[in-house]
């Protein structure tokens, strides 16, 4: 298949400025080298040069019309490194997987001598590779570019030319409306130009048909594509924000944005919301806020685990996180959502002396991102603490706004209570939830939940069903948060009066039981 035509029009011109400004070295960070050799071979011809192609098991080898032709039998990289500097035409002359070889100071010698003789001639050697280990030595000579994933004009293209394909043999049987087409393209962003030709395969290979119903086999796709990064996590199944007790303020807010991800909202002139703070209280529903956000909203939910980030080797923490960033970015609209954002920035202010550094540049790159983002991505960040989170992740368009989420008023804790009895198949009318909001005066959503469970494991033993004195007894023997951790509430409420907005319209006191006890 033509893979060249449709390439992202923007990273093509990028790329086409340097090959005619006389770039010696082009870094093209990408796992897709089918898709590259298209958009190289492409170019060369454009300019009237010769591509050339070179991996350690076939050599070096010019291409002609997407096919390889004689490879020369030398793969040795210092050896193509000469291949190349003999060369007497003008050329683009792609090196896959070079990187691992640049670990050998001769190879970085060479590379840079040949950088010098490239400047006077009309050859361009751009190194192909998925991910980016560029030695200090050549940080001034490689140009460094990251080959965006196919964009709808790919991919459906892509999709027209199976469809054609399979229209021929006559087997298979395609039922796609244009509308419902474009659908499935939305779906296949984020995957490579082979992985979303794979999905479309699939759809046609279950059942001979290529159809509408085939957009979850397209979204089971993406969740691979997910997975395989190792530091994103998918969610499918959230609840919505009926399942999250209380919180008015919080919902009315998300629910005059449900709608800003649209294009009727960018032709409205609204920009895409950037992201939500929520701190407060532990176990008072944040997590579950931020689950239920992307449902309410119809976005897919992608978990950021700050430990994955900065597991693995000395000097990678920086570059999983350009590529959590990628692949969130890649599958947008989306939802990001943080937990315990703290958690993983424990170790900021003292990150030059304990780890050189690194959690410093890692939060500095995810600050930039946040704050010049352009990809509807919408970040969800929680925290449990105040004291360990750097003011600049505070400041005014970093998030669009951070909310304040305090233990449950009276009325919130009797919904809480009719939503987990629902949960557990109990008729709420059943049971005097007034009395067991008043009883539960300062309890969190996390702690009702638990009294009514600990209210269901004495009934199942008493061989009876769930009844208002098992709740009352839970109640009566659980010992709240807001008691353990009175001072620091306290705290955490007197930081957040004047510096975030409250999830909840605030009740007198008078007019409610939450106080701290």
């Amino acid at each position: 298949m033509n893979q060249a035509i449709g390439a992202a029009a923007g990273f093509f011109r990028e790329l086409d400025v340097h090959v005619r400004a006389r770039y010696p070295l082009l870094w093209l960070v990408s796992p897709e080298e089918q898709r590259i050799d298209g958009i190289l071979d492409q170019l060369a011809r454009t300019h009237g040069k010769s591509f050339y192609s070179w991996s350690v098991t076939r050599g070096l080898a010019r291409v002609t019309a997407g096919k390889l032709e004689r490879a020369q039998k030398k793969s040795d990289p210092m050896e193509v490194l000469d291949q190349i500097e003999q060369l007497t035409v003008p050329a683009v002359i792609a090196l896959k997987d070079f990187h691992p070889f640049l670990a050998d100071p001769q190879i970085v010698r060479r590379l840079r001598e040949l950088a010098g003789h490239l400047k006077g001639t009309y050859k361009t050697v751009c190194l192909v590779s998925p991910t980016l280990h560029l030695p200090p030595e050549l940080e001034k000579e490689i140009t460094v570019l990251d080959v965006p994933l196919p964009d709808t004009t790919e991919l459906l293209q892509l999709l027209q030319e199976i469809v054609g394909v399979v229209r021929e043999g006559g087997r298979v049987t395609i039922d796609l409306q244009r509308e419902q087409a474009f659908q499935l393209v939305q779906a296949a962003r984020g995957l490579t130009l082979a992985e979303a030709e794979n999905a479309f395969a699939k759809a046609v290979a279950v059942d001979q048909r290529l159809s509408a119903s085939d957009l979850q086999l397209i979204l089971d796709e993406k969740k691979q594509v997910i997975r395989k990064s190792g530091l994103l996590e998918y969610f499918s199944e959230q609840g919505d924000l009926g399942a999250v007790g209380g919180y008015d303020e919080l919902k009315r807010w998300l629910g005059r944005r449900r709608n800003a991800f649209t294009d009727a909202a960018r032709r409205f002139g609204l920009p895409a919301p950037r992201g939500l703070l929520l701190l407060g209280v532990q176990g008072c529903g944040k997590s579950l806020t931020a689950k239920a956000v992307a449902s309410t909203w119809g976005l897919p939910l992608l978990r950021l685990d700050m430990g994955r980030i900065f597991a693995g080797l000395i000097g990678s923490s920086e570059e999983n996180m350009r590529n959590a960033i990628k692949v969130a970015e890649s599958v947008a609209p989306v939802v990001l959502w943080i937990d315990e954002i703290e958690k993983g920035l424990s170790g900021l202010s003292s990150s030059g002396n304990t780890d050189g550094g690194v959690t410093s540049r890692v939060f500095g790159h995810f600050l930039t991102w946040m704050q010049e983002k352009s990809a509807p991505v919408f970040v969800v960040a929680t925290a449990n603490r105040i004291d360990t989170l750097p003011p600049e992740l505070l400041r005014k368009g970093r998030f669009d706004e951070i909310f304040f989420v305090d233990l449950p008023q009276a009325s919130e804790r009797a919904e809480i209570f009719a939503i987990h009895l629902r949960r557990r198949r109990r008729d709420p009318a059943r049971f005097d939830l007034q009395r067991l909001a008043t009883l539960s005066e300062g309890f969190s959503g996390a702690e009702i939940e638990q009294a009514i469970v600990e209210g269901l494991y004495e009934a199942f033993a008493e061989g009876t069903d769930l009844a208002q004195a098992h709740l009352e007894r839970a109640l009566a023997s659980t010992q709240p948060l807001s008691v353990t951790l009175r001072e620091e509430i306290a705290r955490l409420r007197a930081w957040a009066r004047e510096r975030t907005r409250p999830a909840s319209t605030p009740v007198p006191a008078a007019n409610d039981a939450v106080v701290l006890p």
